[in-house]
């Protein structure tokens, strides 16, 4: 099927992107198949730590970098995030809100819901919340939590211990898993090693095995496995043996590859390919969930499509199989229609 090329104007720079995905779809083996991007990123360049800022203008490749200010603000708002899914041929995407003021930085529910609105026919959002003053603020950050899941268009929750700084098996934060339970809102965690300044390296906030206890007494809540353990330092799987061993023995354990299969996370594409073809092997594809974990730069959804379609087809999945994991598992577990 012929590909147009998708072309992007920034900064008085005119940039082409000659394998961007055909109009109204993801190409795969001829096929046009409907995509959900379930992890996607808005926000406040000044709401992100220096350090972490630095970290992100040394990765934007050349010329995003001469400015990434501008490019973050521009990228990160709804607009920019819909021109990206309509470059990748996606239908929906899903914004998260974050609160990792030591790490990441801040990306308010209220932020997400103000994007969501914009686009209510292309965006979705994950509330989340803030942990850094547990013992005193919990049952008010779970209200406000509770609030922000109130809006029709906030489907789920947002996590990532390491980023976060709790521990995946500390159950002072169950409260936060009864909460997922009672709205059926299911749980995106970030799992394995992350490079970003300020975030913590030690198992309990990496390894997902970690979460077995939360996953096992907390059965009505749906936990989906961001990275799926990747360890994005040392560019390796990580723990992705044990997060398709939970996703095997427990039915409200769900897969997502996000990130990892980037050019800068995984230079060759070898990584994605084994990790598409785990999953296929152990007969998970029904729990894999597509998401890129942009916007990033322009460009870069279009491109992390190609790699897990490339990945996808170098496991022998079926124009059926990829059909579920771009979006038929996304629809199942958040209850949703195209």
């Amino acid at each position: 099927m012929e590909r147009r090329a998708c072309v992007w104007t920034w900064m008085g720079w005119t940039l082409g992107f000659a394998g961007c995905a055909a109009p109204g779809g993801v190409d795969y083996q001829g096929t046009l198949l409907t995509g959900v991007d379930m992890h996607l990123h808005t926000g406040d360049w000044s709401l992100i730590p220096p350090s972490t800022q630095l970290y992100l203008a040394e990765r934007f490749p050349f010329p995003f970098n001469l400015d990434p200010e501008a490019l973050a603000e521009s990228a990160l708002s709804a607009e920019g995030v819909v021109k990206q899914l309509d470059g990748a041929g996606y239908d929906r995407g899903v914004l998260f809100a974050v609160y990792a003021p030591h790490s990441v930085g801040v990306a308010p529910n209220e932020k997400v819901i103000a994007q969501v609105e914009q686009a209510p026919d292309r965006l979705y959002g994950l509330a989340s919340l803030r942990v850094d003053q547990w013992q005193t603020d919990e049952e008010a950050e779970l209200a406000a939590l509770h609030e922000a899941l109130d809006h029709p268009s906030m489907i789920g929750i947002k996590l990532a211990h390491a980023h976060q700084h709790f521990r995946m098996d500390d159950p002072d934060y169950y409260s936060i898993y009864e909460l997922a339970s009672e709205r059926q809102a299911p749980l995106y965690l970030h799992t394995g090693p992350s490079p970003f300044p300020g975030t913590m390296a030690a198992a309990p906030y990496t390894d997902p095995l970690y979460l077995e206890e939360a996953i096992t007494s907390h059965p009505d809540a749906t936990f989906i496995l961001g990275h799926v353990g990747y360890d994005f330092i040392n560019k390796e799987l990580g723990t992705l043996e044990t997060c398709l061993s939970l996703a095997a023995a427990y039915d409200n354990v769900y897969l997502e590859p996000s990130a990892l299969g980037s050019e800068g996370s995984d230079p060759t594409g070898e990584n994605l390919k084994e990790i598409y073809r785990r999953i296929g092997e152990e007969g998970l594809i029904d729990r894999v969930i597509y998401g890129s974990d942009g916007p990033q730069y322009p460009g870069f959804l279009e491109s992390y499509t190609e790699r897990t379609v490339t990945a996808m087809e170098a496991a022998d999945y079926t124009v059926d199989e990829a059909r579920m994991v771009l979006s038929g598992n996304f629809e199942t577990v958040f209850g949703v229609s195209p």
